[in-house]
Protein backbone atom coordinates (compact mmCIF):
# COMPACT_ATOMS: atom_id res chain seq x y z
CA UNK A 1 0.00 0.00 0.00
CA UNK A 2 1.38 3.40 -0.94
CA UNK A 3 1.66 6.15 2.07
CA UNK A 4 0.72 9.05 2.14
CA UNK A 5 0.99 12.44 4.06
CA UNK A 6 -2.75 13.07 5.09
CA UNK A 7 -1.63 16.35 6.83
CA UNK A 8 1.49 16.74 8.70
CA UNK A 9 1.77 14.41 11.50
CA UNK A 10 -1.06 12.08 9.68
CA UNK A 11 -0.46 9.30 7.15
CA UNK A 12 -3.10 7.32 5.31
CA UNK A 13 -3.00 3.88 3.21
CA UNK A 14 -5.39 1.90 1.55
CA UNK A 15 -8.30 4.03 2.19
CA UNK A 16 -11.07 4.33 -0.29
CA UNK A 17 -11.74 7.35 -2.17
CA UNK A 18 -13.30 9.11 -0.85
CA UNK A 19 -12.75 8.32 3.06
CA UNK A 20 -15.22 6.61 4.66
CA UNK A 21 -17.63 8.45 7.22
CA UNK A 22 -17.04 7.77 11.08
CA UNK A 23 -20.83 6.52 10.79
CA UNK A 24 -20.50 4.20 8.49
CA UNK A 25 -18.66 1.95 11.28
CA UNK A 26 -21.01 0.66 14.40
CA UNK A 27 -17.96 -0.41 16.86
CA UNK A 28 -14.52 0.95 18.02
CA UNK A 29 -12.00 -0.51 19.91
CA UNK A 30 -8.50 0.67 21.58
CA UNK A 31 -6.02 -0.47 23.10
CA UNK A 32 -5.51 1.32 26.99
CA UNK A 33 -1.73 1.66 27.85
CA UNK A 34 0.02 4.78 25.84
CA UNK A 35 -2.53 4.72 23.50
CA UNK A 36 -5.85 6.15 25.74
CA UNK A 37 -3.78 7.25 28.57
CA UNK A 38 -0.65 8.83 28.54
CA UNK A 39 1.14 5.66 30.49
CA UNK A 40 2.28 1.77 30.86
CA UNK A 41 0.70 0.91 34.36
CA UNK A 42 2.50 -2.22 34.71
CA UNK A 43 6.08 0.48 34.34
CA UNK A 44 4.75 2.91 37.16
CA UNK A 45 3.19 0.09 39.17
CA UNK A 46 6.81 -1.67 39.19
CA UNK A 47 8.33 1.82 40.27
CA UNK A 48 7.28 0.75 43.80
CA UNK A 49 9.11 -2.18 43.82
CA UNK A 50 12.01 -0.36 42.44
CA UNK A 51 12.21 -2.65 39.13
CA UNK A 52 10.72 -0.09 36.72
CA UNK A 53 13.28 -0.04 34.52
CA UNK A 54 13.82 -3.80 34.26
CA UNK A 55 9.63 -4.27 33.51
CA UNK A 56 9.78 -1.47 31.07
CA UNK A 57 12.81 -2.79 29.05
CA UNK A 58 10.37 -5.93 29.00
CA UNK A 59 7.26 -3.99 27.80
CA UNK A 60 9.10 -2.17 24.94
CA UNK A 61 10.51 -5.34 23.58
CA UNK A 62 6.95 -6.76 23.78
CA UNK A 63 5.15 -3.54 21.96
CA UNK A 64 8.38 -3.45 19.39
CA UNK A 65 7.20 -7.45 18.83
CA UNK A 66 10.85 -8.34 19.45
CA UNK A 67 9.02 -10.40 22.30
CA UNK A 68 6.47 -12.47 20.49
CA UNK A 69 5.03 -14.45 23.35
CA UNK A 70 2.92 -11.26 25.18
CA UNK A 71 1.67 -13.65 27.77
CA UNK A 72 4.99 -15.55 29.42
CA UNK A 73 6.10 -11.29 28.85
CA UNK A 74 3.75 -10.09 30.92
CA UNK A 75 3.58 -13.28 33.49
CA UNK A 76 7.10 -12.16 34.31
CA UNK A 77 6.84 -8.17 34.40
CA UNK A 78 4.17 -8.94 36.99
CA UNK A 79 5.80 -11.49 39.05
CA UNK A 80 8.53 -8.76 39.17
CA UNK A 81 5.64 -6.45 40.94
CA UNK A 82 5.09 -8.71 43.61
CA UNK A 83 4.44 -7.14 46.96
CA UNK A 84 3.83 -3.67 45.85
CA UNK A 85 0.59 -2.50 47.71
CA UNK A 86 -2.62 -1.85 46.39
CA UNK A 87 -2.07 2.36 47.53
CA UNK A 88 0.56 2.78 45.35
CA UNK A 89 -1.33 0.91 42.69
CA UNK A 90 -4.27 4.44 44.00
CA UNK A 91 -1.08 6.78 43.54
CA UNK A 92 -0.77 5.83 39.89
CA UNK A 93 -4.65 6.27 38.96
CA UNK A 94 -4.27 9.73 40.59
CA UNK A 95 -0.91 11.25 40.15
CA UNK A 96 0.60 9.76 36.54
CA UNK A 97 -2.44 8.25 34.47
CA UNK A 98 -3.92 10.56 32.48
CA UNK A 99 -6.32 10.35 29.40
CA UNK A 100 -4.34 11.12 26.12
CA UNK A 101 -5.22 13.98 24.04
CA UNK A 102 -8.20 14.10 21.67
CA UNK A 103 -9.53 10.82 23.70
CA UNK A 104 -12.57 12.41 25.29
CA UNK A 105 -13.36 14.76 21.69
CA UNK A 106 -13.08 11.14 19.70
CA UNK A 107 -15.07 9.13 22.12
CA UNK A 108 -17.86 11.58 22.81
CA UNK A 109 -18.21 11.85 18.24
CA UNK A 110 -18.15 8.22 18.15
CA UNK A 111 -21.46 8.25 20.29
CA UNK A 112 -23.26 10.90 18.83
CA UNK A 113 -22.06 9.05 15.21
CA UNK A 114 -23.76 5.81 16.64
CA UNK A 115 -20.75 3.88 17.25
CA UNK A 116 -20.63 1.69 20.17
CA UNK A 117 -16.97 1.70 22.30
CA UNK A 118 -14.42 -1.15 23.41
CA UNK A 119 -11.72 -0.94 25.53
CA UNK A 120 -9.49 -3.92 25.22
CA UNK A 121 -5.82 -4.51 27.02
CA UNK A 122 -3.28 -6.34 28.25
CA UNK A 123 -3.11 -4.21 30.85
CA UNK A 124 -5.15 -4.42 34.40
CA UNK A 125 -8.79 -4.30 35.73
CA UNK A 126 -7.64 -1.61 38.22
CA UNK A 127 -6.73 1.07 35.54
CA UNK A 128 -9.37 -0.43 32.71
CA UNK A 129 -12.10 -0.29 34.93
CA UNK A 130 -11.31 3.33 35.66
CA UNK A 131 -10.54 4.48 32.34
CA UNK A 132 -14.00 2.97 31.32
CA UNK A 133 -16.10 4.69 33.58
CA UNK A 134 -14.42 8.05 33.01
CA UNK A 135 -14.72 8.37 29.23
CA UNK A 136 -17.92 6.45 29.04
CA UNK A 137 -17.02 3.20 27.28
CA UNK A 138 -19.27 0.80 26.85
CA UNK A 139 -17.36 -2.37 27.09
CA UNK A 140 -13.67 -3.36 28.58
CA UNK A 141 -11.99 -6.77 29.09
CA UNK A 142 -8.28 -6.58 30.40
CA UNK A 143 -6.14 -8.78 32.69
CA UNK A 144 -7.02 -9.37 36.58
CA UNK A 145 -3.83 -8.69 39.24
CA UNK A 146 -4.61 -10.77 42.29
CA UNK A 147 -4.28 -8.96 45.89
CA UNK A 148 -4.23 -10.59 49.07
CA UNK A 149 -3.73 -8.74 51.95
CA UNK A 150 -3.42 -5.12 50.66
CA UNK A 151 -0.88 -6.12 48.16
CA UNK A 152 0.43 -7.79 44.44
CA UNK A 153 0.96 -11.42 44.73
CA UNK A 154 2.74 -11.47 41.28
CA UNK A 155 -0.18 -13.68 39.80
CA UNK A 156 -2.83 -13.09 37.65
CA UNK A 157 -6.40 -14.45 38.28
CA UNK A 158 -7.77 -16.69 35.22
CA UNK A 159 -11.65 -15.16 34.23
CA UNK A 160 -14.32 -16.28 32.80
CA UNK A 161 -13.12 -15.69 28.93
CA UNK A 162 -9.54 -17.18 29.59
CA UNK A 163 -6.35 -16.54 31.40
CA UNK A 164 -4.22 -13.67 29.77
CA UNK A 165 -6.13 -10.77 27.11
CA UNK A 166 -2.80 -10.94 24.77
CA UNK A 167 -3.35 -9.85 20.88
CA UNK A 168 -5.17 -12.66 19.93
CA UNK A 169 -7.83 -12.10 22.54
CA UNK A 170 -8.13 -8.65 21.95
CA UNK A 171 -8.71 -9.58 18.28
CA UNK A 172 -11.34 -12.27 19.23
CA UNK A 173 -12.85 -9.54 21.74
CA UNK A 174 -13.45 -7.33 19.25
CA UNK A 175 -14.82 -9.89 16.94
CA UNK A 176 -17.12 -11.53 19.39
CA UNK A 177 -18.54 -7.92 20.27
CA UNK A 178 -19.14 -6.77 16.56
CA UNK A 179 -21.34 -10.38 16.30
CA UNK A 180 -22.92 -9.52 19.57
CA UNK A 181 -23.82 -6.54 17.79
CA UNK A 182 -25.28 -8.11 14.68
CA UNK A 183 -22.46 -6.50 12.60
CA UNK A 184 -19.45 -7.08 10.20
CA UNK A 185 -15.50 -6.99 11.19
CA UNK A 186 -16.07 -4.42 7.89
CA UNK A 187 -17.84 -2.35 10.36
CA UNK A 188 -15.30 -1.68 13.28
CA UNK A 189 -12.74 0.24 14.31
CA UNK A 190 -9.17 -0.45 16.03
CA UNK A 191 -6.66 1.78 17.42
CA UNK A 192 -3.50 1.11 19.23
CA UNK A 193 -0.05 1.37 19.56
CA UNK A 194 2.02 -1.56 19.75
CA UNK A 195 2.57 -5.03 18.64
CA UNK A 196 -0.19 -6.69 20.66
CA UNK A 197 -2.53 -4.31 18.88
CA UNK A 198 -2.15 -5.79 15.48
CA UNK A 199 -4.04 -9.06 15.23
CA UNK A 200 -7.61 -6.73 16.09
CA UNK A 201 -6.19 -4.16 13.77
CA UNK A 202 -6.33 -6.51 11.23
CA UNK A 203 -9.18 -7.88 11.79
CA UNK A 204 -11.01 -4.48 11.80
CA UNK A 205 -12.39 -2.35 8.90
CA UNK A 206 -10.12 0.48 9.56
CA UNK A 207 -7.28 -0.26 11.49
CA UNK A 208 -5.55 3.18 13.43
CA UNK A 209 -2.24 3.67 15.05
CA UNK A 210 -1.54 6.41 17.41
CA UNK A 211 1.86 7.45 17.87
CA UNK A 212 3.05 3.63 17.44
CA UNK A 213 5.64 1.94 17.36
CA UNK A 214 7.25 1.30 13.56
CA UNK A 215 5.65 -1.68 12.96
CA UNK A 216 2.42 -1.02 13.71
CA UNK A 217 2.44 2.68 12.13
CA UNK A 218 3.51 0.85 9.18
CA UNK A 219 0.62 -1.53 8.86
CA UNK A 220 -2.12 0.53 9.84
CA UNK A 221 -4.49 2.59 7.11
CA UNK A 222 -4.51 5.83 9.53
CA UNK A 223 -1.19 6.41 11.57
CA UNK A 224 -1.69 9.71 13.78
CA UNK A 225 1.99 10.26 14.59
CA UNK A 226 1.35 14.30 15.78
CA UNK A 227 -1.30 15.11 17.75
CA UNK A 228 -4.32 13.92 19.52
CA UNK A 229 -6.42 10.64 18.98
CA UNK A 230 -9.46 13.07 17.35
CA UNK A 231 -7.17 13.88 14.82
CA UNK A 232 -9.03 10.47 13.10
CA UNK A 233 -12.12 12.60 12.62
CA UNK A 234 -10.24 14.49 9.80
CA UNK A 235 -10.25 11.54 8.03
CA UNK A 236 -13.28 10.17 9.13
CA UNK A 237 -15.52 13.13 7.64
Amino acid sequence: MQATEYAPGLVVQGLATPAPQLSDFKLIAFDMDSTLINIECVDEIADAAGRKAEVAAITEAAMQGVITDFKESLRQRVALLKGVPVAHLEAVFHERLRFNPGAQALIGAARAAGLKTLLVSGGFTFFADRVKAGLGIDFARSNQLEIEHGALTGRMIDQCWGDICDGAEKRRTLLEVASLMGIGAHQTIAVGDGANDLPMMGASGLSVAYHAKPKVRTQAQVAINEGGLDRLLEVLR
